[in-house]
């Protein structure tokens, strides 16, 4: 019961940072049925800015928290003219291309901002400066830090003022308008070029405080790190249903919770053959399962009728 109770706080605190990065994707997809490949890039993105603002305000004086609200608001500014330069470069000129085209741009884009991160930043693994003291908590036999917590509740925050945002704003309303028909929001009055482009934006927001979250959490960065980070983050969005919010949420938090099962008895389930460094092949066999049995996800595919 100790290692149940310490698995599914490491996996709610890992499905907090794959359910913010999924809504990234599921935001793309649900109003122009783009999956954009390279949005775990722009996490890795998010976590490299914020170590640079950190590490050169470390010696400064001031105070540690302040510093990481600093690294965290850069990052978020940064991969946010960062998804505004990709949807009006990149995806933009192929909106009406054939669907091919544009995954295979997502993927190319995806390669190109690793490359400009190995060559800022360098192929080695940097360690992120802590800026939070952790203090360990216990509960029932599991322990549990202040960062986790910290975590686990700006994400649910950030979910529920998202939330907001696309229901009971005008930009929330446009963007539902334009995921259900963009030539009639189009003819309404919904200019669908800001709507598409903001959606970007803030997916992106959202992608650099995740990588600001692992950053603190595991203190270290890299820059393949967006890779495996975006593809489980997909996968938590294919989980819950591509394209629908409510679901990359759920999904997010489900997938961090096997995952974490995953690692906490995949020996005793294999009688030690396979060790816990084997987690990520939870993500990729829930997804198989998924594809196969309800290909439309948990909470059902929401997307728009095209015109």
């Amino acid at each position: 019961m100790d290692t149940l109770l310490q698995q599914l706080i490491n996996g709610l605190t890992l499905g907090a940072v794959y359910a913010l990065v999924a809504l990234g994707y599921t935001m793309v997809y649900g109003i122009i049925g783009l999956i954009n490949f390279a949005h775990g890039e722009v996490v890795m993105i998010g976590t490299m800015v914020a170590f640079t603002v950190i590490v050169f305000l470390a010696g400064s004086g001031m105070p540690p928290l302040v510093i990481l609200g600093i690294g965290l608001l850069v990052a978020v500014a940064a991969c946010m003219v960062l998804g505004w330069a990709l949807e009006r470069i990149a995806y933009r000129p192929l909106r009406h291309a054939p669907r091919l085209t544009p995954l295979i741009t997502a993927i190319g884009m995806s390669i190109v901002l690793q490359n400009v991160a190995m060559i800022i930043w360098g192929r080695n693994y940097i360690t992120f400066p802590p800026m939070i003291h952790k203090e360990i908590y216990e509960l029932g036999g599991a322990s549990f830090t202040n960062v986790q917590v910290a975590i686990v509740c700006l994400a649910a925050l950030v979910m529920l003022g998202l939330t907001y945002l696309v229901q009971r704003t005008r930009i929330g309303m446009a963007m539902r308008a334009t995921a259900e028909n963009q030539q009639v929001a189009l003819l309404m009055g919904v200019d669908i070029n800001r709507v598409i482009a903001m959606a970007f934006v803030i997916g992106s927001a959202l992608g650099a405080l995740a990588g600001c979250m692992v950053g603190s959490y595991y203190e270290i960065a890299h820059y393949q790190m967006g890779f495996m980070l975006g593809l489980k983050a997909f996968t938590a969005a294919v989980l819950g249903g591509i394209g629908n919010m409510a679901g990359a949420m759920a999904g997010g938090l489900l997938l961090g919770v096997i995952e974490a099962l995953g690692a906490g008895y995949i020996g005793d389930l294999t009688g030690d053959f396979l060790g816990s460094h084997y987690q990520d092949i939870f993500a990729f066999i829930v997804l198989i399962i998924v594809l196969m049995f309800r290909p439309s996800g948990l909470f059902g595919e929401r997307t728009g009728d095209r015109a």
